[in-house]
């Protein structure tokens, strides 16, 4: 091989080795910040193929998604009423300054969550200092998450950061008080089902009272109806018997003999002691007439 061609190959290569080592990519989930002999010229935001200068630039990339800071344990903080409660909570940040984020935290991930920690820790135990249990749990939770998200995002901005959001995941009375506080609930809980139960059964005898008003209301005016609807049959029948004694006196007087006869002898163990000349022996006695 000539001295020539292995000058060309030599060249080509240190061409190609040059555009390797000006050539860079950027990708949508990161900033890239171009440094030269440490001071910061270009923040490149767009993703894509992007260029240096070999040798005399670096790059440095940083994440722009939305990263979660989590407590890793629950904070303790103290209310109006001086009472504890445990309150879990995380922050939703991103990086909007890469720039700014680099001079105020040298780019250090972990120092910007400490950072923030910090910030939402004293915004919380500040929110939380003008305010009852009852509110923090449950009454302003979300005012107090508005309003620390508002305050962070302030002094975050200052290390180039915006807070995304600020959330409460858990606010609770410390186990030494949460018994106690059980215990006054319970008590209460009960309190009010005995009331309740109370009410009930005087309600209860109310309505049977009244079922039973009612209930003989109505016994008394079917018994009045009856007896109303008897009357009138006995009427009807005292009228048919009437009517059938003046068509017929003797045959009234014979049928209804037989029928006393008839009612008198139903058994054979049925006894009747008269005289015998009693008039209920008068048409057995003339049985020819």
């Amino acid at each position: 091989m000539s001295p020539r061609l292995n000058m060309i190959i030599g060249l080509v290569a240190l061409i190609l080795g040059a555009v390797a080592m000006s050539v860079f990519t950027v990708d949508q989930r990161q900033y890239a910040l171009v440094f030269q002999l440490g001071e910061v010229k270009r923040v490149i935001t767009e993703p894509g193929l992007h260029f240096k200068l070999p040798l005399v630039q670096n790059i440095r990339f940083f994440d722009n998604r939305i990263l979660t800071l989590e407590s890793a344990d629950p904070e303790r903080f103290i209310t109006s009423e001086k009472k504890n409660v445990l309150v879990d909570s995380f922050i939703k940040w991103r990086i909007v300054d890469p720039k700014l984020y680099y001079m105020s935290v040298g780019g250090d991930e972990m120092r910007a969550r400490t950072r923030l920690s910090q910030t939402v820790n004293a915004g919380l135990r500040e929110e939380f200092g003008k305010r009852l249990v009852h509110d923090v749990i449950s009454g302003e939770r979300d005012k107090i998450m508005d309003r620390m998200r508002e305050k962070a995002d302030i002094d975050a901005r200052r290390i180039g950061v915006k807070i995304v959001d600020v959330r409460l995941k858990r606010v609770e009375l410390p186990d030494e008080v949460s018994g106690a506080v059980y215990s006054r609930m319970e008590a209460e809980r009960k309190r009010v089902a005995n009331e309740l139960r109370s009410e009930g059964a005087a309600e209860a005898e109310k309505i049977r009272a009244d079922a039973d008003r009612q209930r003989e209301i109505i016994v008394a005016e079917a018994y009045r109806d009856a007896q109303k609807v008897k009357g009138e049959g006995d009427a009807k029948a005292a009228a048919l018997y009437a009517e059938a004694f003046s068509k017929s006196p003797e045959f009234y007087a014979f049928y209804r003999s037989l029928e006393a006869y008839r009612n008198s002898f139903a058994s054979k163990n049925d006894v009747l002691v008269v005289e015998p000349n009693s008039d209920f022996f008068k048409y057995l006695k003339n049985q020819g007439k």
